[in-house]
């Protein structure tokens, strides 16, 4: 075990030389402020690191993590995190980025048991069960779980969009918006839902027009 430790230290090491010598003041200036334009929720799947696919510096994306990116109105971490970033790091964009081949949303469409996560997947369950004669439409099951993959972040950025603290936002005229992202494990490439909320005005028209999307597009056919 420790051998482990100490390959990771010394990359850990080495890292920190190689960011030195291109900038040697980089992390003087870094533990002097934390001023993100942009907060990621995004899976805590391991090949899905918010900082290396969007080309970002540490410090210029703030980040929370889940199984599925999924956001709940009663998981007060992800709620504490949110209201961190819009309150106090006065973020810009809040990207909802979930990936194709998600674990935990095949888990969630298989109904495959898998133990105590199964009652966290039981949300992504509820996203699959509305929208479950649509899916059902599809021929191709790699297909079915894509588009699931999909409308589970368009349902996220519904909820995220409905808390109180991006109704409180809003409010007092705060200039965030909330983008849905889908991102590709085989070609690292994100690609926008289309559903970018800058207010709770007509918020539920904004959802069902980014589903219909989804199920009109001629590659989904």
């Amino acid at each position: 075990m420790s051998n482990h430790l100490d390959f990771l230290l010394k990359q850990n090491r080495l890292w920190s030389q190689s960011v030195k010598e291109k900038d040697n003041e980089f992390f003087r200036d870094l533990a002097a402020q934390q001023t993100p334009k942009y907060f990621w929720i995004g899976c805590a799947d391991s090949r899905v690191p918010a900082n290396e696919i969007l080309g970002l510096l540490p410090g210029e994306v703030f980040v929370h993590r889940n199984v599925a990116n999924v956001v709940v109105h009663t998981d007060l971490n992800c709620l504490s995190v949110l209201q961190y970033a819009v309150d106090v790091l006065r973020v810009q964009h809040i990207l909802v980025v979930g990936h194709y081949g998600c674990g935990g949303v095949n888990a969630a469409f298989q109904n495959t048991r898998l133990g105590l996560i199964d009652n966290w997947l039981r949300h992504v369950q509820d996203v699959r069960d509305k929208h479950r004669t649509r899916l059902m439409a599809i021929a191709n099951p790699d297909r079915q779980l894509d588009r699931l993959c999909e409308l589970n972040v368009l349902e996220q950025v519904l909820n995220l969009s409905e808390t109180t603290i991006m109704h409180d936002a809003w409010a007092r005229g705060q200039d965030v918006t909330v983008h849905g992202l889908i991102y590709g494990l085989e070609d690292g490439i994100l690609h926008d839902l289309n559903m970018p909320v800058s207010t709770d005005n007509e918020l539920l028209s904004y959802y069902e027009a980014a589903v219909d999307r989804l199920f009109t597009s001629a590659a989904w056919t």
